[in-house]
């Protein structure tokens, strides 16, 4: 379902967690499976640089593209709806928070409420409409 809203995004170098070369699937060179990281929360790992969030941490915004190596342009969503990696189970209205792996979680032990979820996940690696409120 699209959102009547505009995606505001900002582009940060990739570090070593999402600069992943993953190539054109069934090509000589690609790797299997795609390590990829896209739709995944990421925060400030330094200067301009941007990296997969670690378990319950707050997030800057939501990969939205697939660098190719350290130091590419990441493209990440800073406010909106955009579609979250799912760890598991989570239902629409639930906070989301960020898992070990920079996945949406329903489960978080702090404060760091990275968005809401808008529609409900059925398990781990289902794609769901978070709204942001980083």
């Amino acid at each position: 379902m699209a959102y009547e809203e505009t995606l505001v995004s900002i582009t940060l170098d990739a570090d070593a967690s999402i600069g992943i070369y993953t190539g054109v699937p069934g090509q000589p060179g690609s790797p299997a499976p795609h390590g990829a990281k896209q739709y995944h929360f990421v925060k400030v790992t330094g200067a301009h640089t941007a990296g997969l969030t670690g378990l319950d941490e707050k997030a800057v915004g939501v990969l939205q593209n697939k660098p190719q190596s350290v130091g590419a342009a990441s493209t990440v969503a800073i406010s909106g709806v955009s579609l979250v990696v799912a760890d598991g189970p989570i239902e629409a209205g639930d906070n989301i928070y960020s898992d070990a792996a920079g996945r949406a979680s329903a489960t978080g032990i702090s404060q760091n409420i990275n968005g809401v979820a808008i529609e409900s996940a059925g398990g781990a690696g289902e794609l769901i409409p978070v709204l942001l409120t980083l």
